[in-house]
């Protein structure tokens, strides 16, 4: 038996008429999300000339790749679309759980992560922080490379990777890694 896995994550956003929805009739489509906000009832409707009298409002009443919940308005979905499409198709989940984690960083009205602030605070996937951290101690010269190995053995790992931590937001990335951000 083959499995297959849905690795997509390009925002989409399922249309509806708001007034069809509300007489119990479900009338909508899916939309790429970075074009929800150019979406007319026409084409939810399936041309003008079906589009009935009363039919004014459109809305998001699903979606996939957006990282909020709920229903939302066909320009909130374009705008989230967007911001999402503006990162590299790799690190739209970690873009995602920056933004769920709540230590983001905002921009404009809609409360959007601000990408170049996700650029400058995303420091990978790891498989802990520990591992980051030892990482970083290298790469900064924290201990040098011909340190005796009687110095190395008081250096206190845990301490300061602890107290490195509060300097950082840490995400779970799956059931074997995270995802690590500078908090600046």
């Amino acid at each position: 038996m083959t499995t297959r896995t849905n690795t997509d994550s390009t925002p989409r956003a399922w249309i509806g008429c708001l007034a069809c929805y509300n007489n119990a009739r479900l009338v909508g489509e899916w939309f790429a999300g970075e074009s929800a906000d150019e979406v007319t009832l026409a084409d939810v409707h399936g041309g003008a000339h079906r589009v009935r009298p009363g039919c004014e409002e459109l809305w998001v009443m699903d979606h996939e790749n957006i990282p909020t919940s709920g229903e939302m308005s066909p320009s909130e979905a374009a705008e989230w679309a967007r911001v999402l499409l503006a990162v590299p198709e790799h690190q739209r989940d970690a873009l995602c759980a920056w933004t769920a984690s709540g230590s983001y960083v905002a921009e404009g009205t809609g409360d959007l992560p601000s990408v170049p602030d996700f650029e400058e605070r995303f420091c990978g996937t790891w498989g802990s922080f520990r591992d980051y951290a030892e990482t970083l101690a290298e790469e900064i010269g924290l201990i040098p490379q011909d340190a005796p190995e009687q110095l190395l053995r008081y250096f206190n790992w845990d301490a300061w990777t602890r107290d490195l931590e509060h300097d950082y937001t840490v995400v779970r990335a799956d059931a074997i890694s995270v995802y690590v951000f500078r908090d600046l």
